[in-house]
């Protein structure tokens, strides 16, 4: 007997099977149902899977957790602060100072000033200036200027025109037109189809049914059972319209023009100068200048310095100061310091804690755990396999195919409940 909780699985297991199975199929003669009277005979179907939900409750326990507090009796050491007064002793020294007079003797050295007298003579040196004149001889060249008239012939270049013909060569340039063949490219746009192939995406799990592949070293055709397997789709290819250049090639003869260099000869007057030379003669007036050597006297006078030592006397007052050695006594306080000990009393506060029991009663929390029923409804799915027409048929055929599919369909969820239960 299947429990309550393993028919769910149970019946979806089942349909499984009745839908992947090939002989749970309608056969071919159960497929062909026609009516001699109102349609063609031999019409074909194929099976249709279609999911169907059931309704279904079924009652569990589940388990419910409840806190539950339980009084107990805890003693607890509470601790209480209390202020205690304490003296203490302790010896403190006492400074005490006695001052008292000693006599010090020390030796001072006194400064002494006295007056004296040294010699700073030094001597003075002095300038004396004395004019006398002399006599001095020098030369003189006086110079004496003489006029005299010469001939001179000088030469002159006179110009002289003339009028010549010259030939004259010059390069002109002519255009030259010739034909040139060439290729030119005569073509146009055309519509040209291409294909875009398409993107694969992702690969995804997927239920694939049962597939027949011929191998193609033996030729054999192989069934492949149906499942799941990673399938990865892929977008249909589409086609695109582009304009494409379609090139025509012709030669086409083209003119030409080019310039062309030609020479032609020109006769040109051209004026000619010509430089003829001419002798002429012209008096020109010379000035000669001559140098006359004189002998003169004259006076100069002349300043002589010599130097007189002269001695200058001088007596200067130096003060000089000289330390005298003298002892003297004062009278200096001292003051010593001894320490006297002294016992003192000094009162002080002490907080002193200690422990105290205390009786409470505590609550403590404890989980019990306790089984609940609980009813839920879930629904089980189930598939059922209909069959429907290819080709149209009429009314009174659909109506006889549904009805012995539905009758077929029943017998069989009946054995299916019935081996399941």
């Amino acid at each position: 007997m299947v429990s309550t909780t393993l028919r769910p699985t149970v019946h979806c297991l089942l349909a499984l099977v009745v839908c992947l199975n090939p002989l749970g199929a309608v056969p071919v003669a159960d497929a062909q149902v026609g009516c001699d009277s109102c349609c063609v005979p031999q019409t074909c179907y194929r099976l249709q899977c279609q999911t169907v939900y059931e309704e279904k409750q079924v009652t569990c326990m589940k388990t419910v957790c409840e806190t539950v507090y339980d009084e107990q009796q805890v003693v607890r050491r509470t601790p209480v602060f209390e202020t205690e007064s304490r003296e203490r002793r302790f010896t403190v020294m006492r400074p005490v100072r006695e001052t008292t007079m000693q006599e010090r003797r020390y030796t001072v050295q006194r400064p002494v000033t006295e007056t004296q007298y040294r010699d700073a003579s030094y001597n003075r040196v002095r300038n004396v200036i004395e004019t006398s004149c002399r006599e001095e001889t020098y030369t003189v060249q006086r110079p004496v200027w003489e006029t005299s008239c010469r001939e001179e012939v000088y030469t002159v270049q006179r110009p002289v025109v003339q009028t010549v013909q010259r030939q004259q060569v010059r390069t002109v340039m002519r255009p030259v037109t010739t034909m040139v063949a060439r290729q030119v490219d005569q073509g146009a746009y055309v519509n040209q189809v291409s294909v875009v192939p398409g993107q694969e995406s992702r690969a995804r799990l997927r239920w694939l049914g049962a597939q027949q592949s011929v191998n193609p070293v033996t030729g054999v055709v192989q069934t492949v059972r149906p499942g799941l397997a990673w399938v990865s789709n892929t977008t249909p290819p589409q086609q695109v319209v582009q304009q494409v250049w379609r090139p025509n090639i012709v030669t086409v003869q083209q003119p030409v023009t080019q310039m062309v260099p030609q020479q032609v000869v020109e006769n040109v007057p051209v004026q000619v100068t010509q430089m003829v030379a001419e002798q002429r003669v012209r008096q020109v007036p010379v000035r000669v200048c001559k140098m006359v050597t004189e002998q003169r006297v004259r006076r100069v006078p002349v300043q002589t310095c010599r130097q007189v030592v002269e001695r200058v006397e001088q007596q200067v007052p130096v003060q000089v100061c000289r330390m005298v050695t003298e002892e003297r006594v004062c009278q200096v306080p001292v003051t010593t310091c001894r320490m006297v000990a002294e016992e003192r009393v000094e009162p002080y506060q002490v907080r002193v804690c200690r422990m105290v029991e205390r009786t409470e009663t505590v609550r403590v929390p404890r989980v019990v755990r306790k089984q609940v029923p609980v009813t839920y409804t879930y629904r089980v799915p189930r598939t059922v396999t209909v069959r429907v027409p290819v080709q149209p048929a009429c009314s009174t055929c659909a109506q006889v195919v549904d009805a012995d599919a539905a009758t077929k369909f029943a017998s069989r969820d009946a054995s299916t409940d019935a081996s399941a239960g």
